[in-house]
């Protein structure tokens, strides 16, 4: 259905209902993924912390082996050229790079820790020894886990496990190549991760970090720090005034989109209901345009439903109106058949007849007339109903209208010019009841000649109509399309040929007015091309 001219666009009710319930949906997604990458900003933050930790203490167990390098510390394994660093960088940061979406990143709990297949050497325990209290300080604040190892992946300091091997760990068997690397852990007993993790996951995981330390391009040992990642409600209590606005805001969010349903649906639908009621309570000022259509759906079926009930409430009118004018003018032959067959009857049924013979003519010539009136009234009558049936792709060409309406009145002159050739949008049929009902009407008042002009504008043909009859009365200009308004009722004038014309051109699309004229009497047509 083509949209009116200049009316703005509105969205349709399936696409607030699609929208409405997409938003819906993702409330649950969006939520998910909220905690998940809260989660994962967790689980970066804390792996910051322990390289940032990792790393101080690389130093120091650095600075430790370089002291006694002389005294035969013995170092690892040494770092491939592309592992290097080079020496004109002075910046080489390492970033947190976990990710729980990840599977990959996700490993199972740490394996134990194995009998070492040779103790470490004696520097490295003193090492070890040196580092312990730093250890202990640091874990006081940071509680993350501290384990020292030398290059063979012996643990030299840490609460526990000191003098075993982690050298079969991943993330440590690869810091003893020379490189950083993280891991995320679970911390339930060899058991497969579930699919969705619950919003308190964040207590369920461990971060490893094994951070190399490499003395002269060669591994001295790895620093290999865990802690569990803070608790997701513990931040979101210590966050909990951004998380109260984050909730006046969803239900911001949830009240806007009520509203949006009343305006677009709810609000409309009221209105349109209570216009049905005013319009079937009689209120003419229901049939003015609604304040607020909301959606192409409403304000379709609004304009539909205003115009139907706008015309029904005419037609009603119409047929009121109609109705009354007819019942007077049956009433008048009626009553004269009726008076003037009862005298008829009286004078029969008695015995002196009363009535002359001349008088009995005159009465049966008066019934005979008023008949006569009667069957050219229900003629009338039978051309408006025909001339108010909706068209069905009806087109004629305008000669052959001109022709059969010179064959209809062949002793009158009647001349037509302009694009005869033209196609219009009515049946021969109707487009010559149009013009004979006018012809006829010029004739009746006298007219010696009709004259028809017609031009082409695309979409319509007009058609002027013109004679040299008796020109129309100001009193009479507004009244003559008036059903039964006729100033021949003396003659048999029915009134209803003018009524006629205008109910098949409006039935068809058309139109008809009579045009300004001081001597002739001028109409104006304009029919639908086809």
């Amino acid at each position: 259905m083509t949209s009116r001219a200049g009316e703005k666009w509105r969205p349709s009710v399936g696409m607030i209902i699609f929208a409405a319930l997409a938003a819906v949906a993702a409330l649950p997604l969006v939520g998910l993924f909220f905690f998940r990458l809260y989660d994962n900003q967790l689980i970066h933050q804390t792996q910051a912390e322990l390289i940032v930790q990792s790393r101080v203490l690389a130093a120091v167990y650095a600075r430790d082996v370089e002291a006694r390098l002389n005294a035969g510390v013995v170092l690892g394994a040494e770092l491939p050229p592309e592992a290097r660093p080079v020496s004109d960088d002075k910046m080489t940061p390492i970033r947190p790079a976990l990710d729980l979406a990840a599977g990959a990143d996700l490993l199972r709990r740490r394996p134990d820790a194995l009998p070492a297949g040779a103790p470490a050497s004696q520097a490295y325990l003193e090492i070890g020894a040196r580092l312990m209290p730093i250890i202990l300080e640091t874990q006081k604040v940071t509680l993350a886990g501290f384990r020292i190892l030398d290059p063979r992946g012996v643990v030299i300091a840490g609460r526990n496990e000191v003098g075993l091997s982690l050298a079969h760990i991943e993330e440590v068997a690869t810091a003893l190549q020379g490189q950083y690397r993280a891991a995320l852990r679970i911390r339930v007993p060899d058991k497969p991760p579930p699919p969705i993790y619950s919003i308190s996951r964040g207590v369920g995981v461990h971060v490893f970090s094994a951070m190399p330390v490499v003395v002269n391009n060669r591994v001295a040992g790895v620093v290999y720090l865990s802690r569990t990642p803070s608790n997701i409600f513990d931040h979101l209590y210590q966050e909990r005034g951004k998380f109260i606005l984050a909730g006046f805001a969803v239900i911001f969010a949830t009240v806007i989109i009520g509203l949006v349903f009343s305006r677009t649906i709810t609000r409309p639908m009221r209105e349109l209901v209570d216009r049905a009621a005013r319009i079937s309570r009689g209120d003419r000022d229901a049939f003015q345009p609604l304040a607020h259509y909301g959606t192409r759906e409403f304000s379709q079926l609004s304009h539909s439903f205003l115009d139907m009930a706008e015309q029904l409430s005419r037609r009603s009118d119409y047929i009121a109106t109609f109705s009354s004018h007819l019942t007077h003018e049956l009433k008048s032959p009626l009553t004269s058949i009726k008076g003037a067959a009862e005298l008829l009857l009286d004078s029969l049924q008695s015995k002196t007849g009363n009535l002359t013979l001349m008088e009995q003519k005159t009465f049966v010539s008066n019934i005979l007339g008023d008949t006569e009136r009667l069957e050219a009234m229900t003629q009338r009558l039978r051309e408006l109903a025909r001339a108010e049936t909706t068209p069905q792709n009806e087109h004629t060409e305008l000669s052959q209208v001109i022709s059969g309406l010179k064959s209809r009145f062949p002793t009158r002159a009647i001349d037509a010019t302009g694009c005869l050739e033209r196609s219009i949008g009515m049946s021969n049929e109707k487009a010559l009841i149009v013009l004979s009902h006018l012809t006829d009407n010029a004739i009746r008042h006298n007219a010696g000649n009709v004259r028809l002009a017609a031009v082409d504008e695309g979409a319509s043909v007009k058609m002027t109509v013109s004679n040299d009859g008796d020109p129309i009365s100001e009193a009479n200009r507004e009244k003559i399309f008036d059903a039964f308004f006729t100033t021949r009722r003396d003659t048999g004038g029915t009134g209803m040929g003018l009524a006629i014309v205008q109910a098949v051109m409006a039935s068809h699309g058309g139109s008809i007015r009579l045009l300004p004229s001081d001597k002739d009497v001028a109409f104006e047509l304009q029919f639908p091309a086809a």
